[in-house]
């Protein structure tokens, strides 16, 4: 996708909404799979530097910035297709449709920044504090003051991710409000059909389905994010495991609904494997 769309946009010398947001999205995605890839592998191979130097620490940061970040942008790309797709005679979707490609770039700006805001309190991991917790002071009191830091520390982590699910709820609302728009002209070119396929009612249908597709990987993958990041499980656990597996596969499931979506897309692999079969004869 990310090739795709960006030798389409050097082609062309434009950047349109949709390209900037699926250039986006494609490279945060991008970022941190070989982000997860690499923290595994120091995770394993220098497991006491790892955790002894705080890269750890480091690690969970990136993580949550580069996660909440594929959130937003995937949230963005459901609002771009409901605007532009969807029908509706309210003023405010109106006024969306008219100034959309405006607000885009600011949009993802201030999507960057949201989750920036977001990942910053995880630096103060509290296992670090506590292991630096020095000073020569009573049990009674080391412990009072050990529990209000943790306490802070978990307001602050609490506040500063209030906002986290602004992007569920703006894909939940755009992909509901889109399928049932396609539905709606689904179900009156049935009633107009004349008893052959008609390629505009498949693609309504494949519409139907792709969206469909994306929200429920959508909401699995926001799901197994906040169980992750927020350790609602214990760690090294199998229910860890399995929801890493899946915060790993739901980006690709969501690439392929894209790439089987977009006629764009499926193009590109087929124009690569015929280029190279050239070259290999």
């Amino acid at each position: 996708i990310l090739v795709a769309t960006s030798s389409s946009c050097i082609r062309s010398k434009t950047w349109s909404p949709y390209d900037i947001i699926m250039i986006s999205l494609s490279s945060s995605r991008f970022i941190l799979q070989s982000w997860t890839t690499l923290d595994s592998f120091m995770s394993i191979f220098f497991e006491t530097s790892y955790y002894r130097e705080n890269l750890f620490i480091v690690s969970k940061v990136i993580f949550t910035f580069l996660n909440y970040s594929s959130l937003w942008f995937g949230g963005w790309l459901s609002v771009f297709y409901c605007i532009k797709v969807a029908s509706s005679t309210q003023i405010f979707f109106i006024w969306m449709k008219q100034r959309i490609g405006r607000l885009v770039p600011w949009m993802l700006l201030t999507s960057l920044l949201c989750s920036f805001i977001a990942a910053i309190p995880f630096a103060w991991d509290v296992p670090g504090v506590h292991n630096n917790f020095t000073a020569p002071l009573s049990m009674t009191n080391s412990s009072e003051m050990r529990t209000t830091r943790k306490d802070g520390l978990g307001l602050l982590i609490l506040l500063c991710n209030a906002g986290i699910p602004l992007p569920l709820i703006l894909s939940v609302i755009s992909s509901v409000v889109l399928i049932q728009s396609l539905w709606e002209h689904t179900r009156q070119m049935c009633n107009n059909a004349s008893g052959f396929r008609d390629p505009s009612l498949e693609a309504h249908i494949s519409a139907i389905k792709s969206v469909s597709s994306f929200l429920i990987v959508y909401i699995t993958y926001f799901i197994c994010v906040l169980v992750i990041i927020f350790q609602a499980v214990s760690p090294f656990s199998i229910e860890e495991s399995i929801c890493i597996v899946i915060m790993a596969a739901c980006p690709t499931g969501h690439t392929m609904v894209l790439i089987w979506s977009n006629p764009k897309f499926q193009d590109l692999p087929v124009r690569m494997w015929h280029h190279t079969n050239c070259h290999v004869r």
